[in-house]
């Protein structure tokens, strides 16, 4: 299956990055792929006041990202927020397009180096899985990468592939960070691995200097299941293409087979 992963800097203008990801789908679907992943706060980035922008699902940015998913005949992945009802709002992942529909609400929040999501963010408490052309793909965002039982929960339920949109903050060894563990957490699970990253909005900060909010340090990959780098892509916004053979995972449980062997 191609895959599309759009690394791009959302702006404090939800109408304004809804033209942005239609604009990405609509190239990456002139790519070939099949399913296209844009980051987390791809609606409106970190920093701005989330519960003035949330919009529920069925809301007029949503719609703007079903509405370009039916016309490419492609499945987007996008983050968003939407409404809480205890007055915060969830770190949303929309899933549309052909037999799929389906969200994500972010269940581990980025209360660490300094932050606190959970001030403004309520938590998701679903496992969720999606199957596009055959394929089972995992939903997880973010700071969920730190914890590998929900990528092990992905390959439970049988998916072959997780994704993971982001806004990596940038700070004292975060980016090596990240390189790390997207690795780690496609070996963990023996699933590829899809992390896709808010470009640095501004290359010629130092990523290693702490950011006043956690708005993307680029570097979105695609990991094979052995854990191997299958594609990179640099801090600026830019298209990642690549190709996720769910038989490759397959063959890899079958050498190490981790999730067989739990004893925990």
């Amino acid at each position: 299956m191609r895959i599309a992963l759009c690394q791009m800097t959302a702006s404090t203008d939800p109408k304004e990055n809804l033209v942005d990801v239609q604009d990405q789908v609509r190239g990456a679907a002139r790519a070939g792929a099949r399913l296209v992943v844009l980051p987390e706060a791809a609606m409106v980035r970190f920093g701005t006041p989330l519960a003035e922008v949330a919009e529920p699902l069925d809301g007029p940015w949503a719609e703007g990202v079903r509405a370009v998913a039916r016309e490419t005949g492609v499945t987007v992945v996008a983050g968003m927020f939407t409404p809480a009802p205890d007055g915060r709002v969830a770190n949303t992942l929309l899933a549309t397009g052909p037999g799929v529909e389906e969200s994500y609400d972010k269940i581990h929040l980025y209360d660490a180096f300094g932050f606190r999501e959970s001030d403004t963010v309520a938590p998701g408490h679903r496992v969720v899985t999606i199957d596009v052309d055959d394929v089972r793909v995992g939903l997880a965002t973010c700071y969920d990468l730190r914890f590998p039982e929900l990528f092990r929960a992905h390959a439970d339920a049988g998916a072959t592939l997780s994704l993971l949109p982001a806004s990596w903050a940038a700070g004292p060894g975060k980016r090596a960070q990240w390189d790390l563990l997207v690795r780690a957490r496609a070996l963990d699970a023996t699933v590829w691995v899809a992390a896709v990253d808010q470009a640095a909005p501004d290359p010629g900060i130092d990523p290693e200097e702490p950011a006043q909010a956690p708005n993307g340090v680029g570097h979105t990959a695609l990991i094979g299941p052995d854990g191997t780098v299958r594609g990179r892509l640099g801090s600026t916004p830019d298209l990642l293409i690549g190709e996720v053979d769910p038989e490759e995972a397959r063959r890899v449980r079958r050498a190490v087979a981790v999730l067989d062997n739990r004893k925990l």
